[in-house]
């Protein structure tokens, strides 16, 4: 009997907006390897392994659902949610990758300095730090504000959104191209891509600008009610959502360093997409076109 000795690729957060994504970039195009997929729900392991796919129970809160999901892998990607517990989550699968024997990891991060000292971002450049440290070849991506945001905590409903950095000008970029360059990376493997650091900001754009693009390509008028930190803070003290308390002060922290000028670079463009796929990356205009009927549908919904 021959075995398999394709690299496995072993894929986190599926069933999620960006893990979707990568997934769906995978299935166009292996590159020749073959994909695992954790998911943390019995309800989600059985839908797909009836779809005929490799996966397993992984749950980045259970240490003892790693290894037997890792095994035998070598390439995967680590993403994990906004809060905290990144810290502790990628530190135990960081080492159980290292028991399992996994060649590369691809981790998604944010679009931060060296010397950031909003808490969010030092918790990214420490979970980078431990994944370097590992000796396991490594890749970090460095998205910017994702347009996606405009589908969920910023919807246009009833042809108005609400953005929290004021008239300072922010970074865009597509899930799309992040999603592309994850599987792209995966791909290729260490030996192309290993050591690198990567960064997504695809197009800048003020709180007006963002809503002149998005008027022009719904042929409706947008408009955009600009608000600050004090604003955030006094949403998340009425939300009915549980938020996690390190995570609501750090986003207080960003938005106050943003508007005085320490993380001014959120308004840049740096933009390696071209570099990696080999195409421009899709701008605000044209994410726009392509969720049109989304986002029509947000529109011309009443506002409350």
């Amino acid at each position: 009997m021959t075995t398999d000795t394709s690299p496995l690729i072993f894929l986190m957060g599926t069933t999620g907006q960006t893990g979707r994504h990568i997934l769906e970039e995978l299935d166009r195009d292996t590159g020749g390897a073959r994909i695992r997929i954790g998911v943390r729900k019995q309800k989600d392991l059985e839908r797909l392994r009836a779809e005929r796919r490799d996966a397993v129970l992984f749950d980045l809160d259970d240490p003892r659902t790693f290894g037997p999901a890792l095994y035998g892998v070598d390439r995967m990607n680590i993403l994990t949610g906004y809060t905290i517990a990144m810290t502790h989550q990628t530190k135990t699968v960081v080492d159980a990758a290292k028991k399992a024997g996994v060649r590369h990891i691809v981790n998604q991060g944010v679009f931060a300095a060296d010397d950031a000292t909003d808490s969010k971002y030092c918790w990214f450049a420490l979970v980078e730090a431990y994944i370097e440290a590992s000796g396991i070849a490594w890749t970090h991506l460095h998205p910017n504000v994702f347009l996606e945001n405009m589908l969920s905590m910023s919807q246009p409903i009833g042809g108005t959104f609400s953005t929290f950095w004021g008239e300072n000008r922010v970074g865009y970029v597509a899930l799309h191209d992040l999603a592309a360059v994850t599987a792209k990376v995966l791909r290729d493997g260490p030996e192309r891509h290993g050591s690198k650091d990567y960064y997504l900001s695809t197009e800048t754009m003020t709180a007006p600008e963002l809503a002149t693009a998005f008027s022009e390509v719904l042929d409706r008028p947008i408009r955009c009610n600009m608000l600050g930190a004090a604003d955030m803070e006094a949403l998340f003290k009425r939300s009915t959502m549980p938020v996690e308390d390190w995570y609501a002060r750090s986003s207080f922290e960003l938005l106050t360093q943003f508007d005085d000028g320490r993380m001014g670079y959120m308004g840049t463009v740096k933009d390696d997409v071209p570099y990696l796929l080999g195409r421009p990356a899709i701008g605000v205009r044209a994410w726009a076109e392509m969720h049109k009927e989304q986002l029509l549908a947000l529109v011309d919904q009443p506002s409350t």
